[in-house]
């Protein structure tokens, strides 16, 4: 039996040294070393030896099949290194990475940021509030009559059976805000806003708005109209002028259309602004004392100021974009852009 160990390993050594692949060693190692390989067999025996031979031939088969795994090992690491091709592993450690892709800002994501960051920088908190609001906030509150045209289905997304009605305007944070804060106080209130209308290059179902509002003791037209100024002339990095024509607006009085000198030709009077010098923006005016006292405010207490813009419009003046619809397309050739 110690002999047939001894050839055993004989053989194997002699096989081993025409192994070219794993595969070929895999069937050397099933052979020798196997269930079914003469090896094994000898062990399965060991039981039926007398003691002192089972003790002998047991210490020689294990210290053999110890030597003939480290062989097989061996082999296995030769067959790797020969199969490898070093020039087709080889890194270049000089050859500059790949850039991993990047996103882009939405142009709306752009000009709400760049809102916030200078209103901030003028003492201003962010306010927010929800897109679905109740009739009370997202009218009521704002002095909007019973029978005004804005209530009207062709105006606002109402829920079914309900007070509900996706916000139509950022100026339903107002109240809101108020009630929980005293003045005097600074706020913008930017967010999404809800209305049912056909859409076209400049009118969207689904955009963007942004709220001023500011109050507290002999707050008057002045202010609103120094505020705007810093913000446009900042915004759009030139001197910008405002200028004020009377309008109505329920919650607030008096109140104003507001225009900028155009960003075109800074006033003088281009296509862009139709020769006139002026680009309308939108409405602002004093806040109606209806409105404070909706919020829980005494009435002639306080003054404030209120106005508004769509950030679609501000994107849309900035980058030179003709169609709104494009901010909601989904077109990733336009959003690169950014």
């Amino acid at each position: 039996m110690e002999q047939k160990i001894n050839d055993i390993k004989n053989q194997i050594l002699k096989a081993i040294s025409k192994v070219r692949d794993n595969g070929e060693l895999f069937d050397l190692e099933k052979k020798f070393l196997g269930r079914k390989s003469e090896f094994v067999s000898i062990l399965k025996n060991l039981k039926d030896l007398a003691p002192e031979e089972r003790k002998k031939i047991g210490e020689l088969a294990n210290k053999t099949k110890g030597e003939i795994l480290e062989i097989i090992k061996s082999k296995r690491q030769e067959v790797k290194n020969e199969n490898l091709n070093f020039n087709k592993e080889r890194i270049d450690v000089t050859i500059p990475g790949k850039k991993s892709g990047i996103g882009h800002l939405n142009p709306i994501s752009i000009v709400r940021r760049e809102i916030e960051d200078i209103f901030t920088s003028m003492g201003f908190e962010i306010a927010d509030g929800p897109e679905v609001e109740t009739e009370f906030y997202n009218f009521d509150s704002l002095n909007i009559p019973k029978s005004h045209p804005a209530r009207d289905m062709q105006d606002t997304f109402f829920m079914k059976n309900s007070d509900l009605a996706m916000r139509s305007q950022t100026s339903a944070i107002q109240a809101r805000y108020m009630q929980k804060n005293k003045p005097p106080f600074k706020i913008i209130a930017p967010g999404r806003c809800f209305r049912n209308e056909a859409t076209d290059t400049t009118h969207e179902h689904t955009f963007h708005q942004f709220e001023a509002l500011v109050v507290g003791d002999n707050i008057n037209v002045g202010n609103l109209k120094h505020v705007a100024e810093v913000f446009f002339s900042q915004f759009f990095h030139q001197d910008i002028k405002i200028r004020l024509r009377p309008s109505y607006f329920p919650f607030v009085e008096p109140g104003f259309e507001y225009d900028i000198s155009c960003t075109m030709c800074a006033g003088v009077g281009c296509s862009a602004c139709k020769g006139n010098g002026w680009l309308e923006l939108g409405g602002a005016g004093m806040v109606n004392q209806n409105v404070f006292v909706a919020a829980g405010y005494p009435r002639n207490k306080y003054t404030g100021f209120a106005w508004g813009i769509g950030l679609e419009r501000l994107a849309m003046m900035k980058y030179k974009i003709d169609d709104v619809r494009l901010f909601h397309s989904g077109d990733l050739r336009f959003i690169r852009q950014f």
